[in-house]
């Protein structure tokens, strides 16, 4: 095997090699995307629970005045 043919032989598998880090990259780029994605979906339904609670708070707080209101 000649110096030419094994030195095209490494330059078809760095090509290769490359092609798999290369759709490996977008693969791991999706997987990101996705995660980043699901945490905020998580950030959002927790703020809206924050605010539910903060308004079940008040109401709370509406009613115990109200029957104290009515116990003096």
């Amino acid at each position: 095997m000649s110096a030419l043919q094994k030195l095209q032989e490494k330059i078809e598998q760095w090509r290769v090699d490359h092609e798999a880090l290369k759709s490996e990259n977008v693969q791991l780029k999706v997987e990101l995307s996705n995660v980043s994605g699901s945490q905020n979906a998580q950030e959002a339904q927790i703020a809206a629970l924050k605010r539910e609670l903060e308004e079940k708070d008040t109401e709370i707080e509406k009613i115990i005045a109200q029957v104290e209101s009515l116990l003096a």
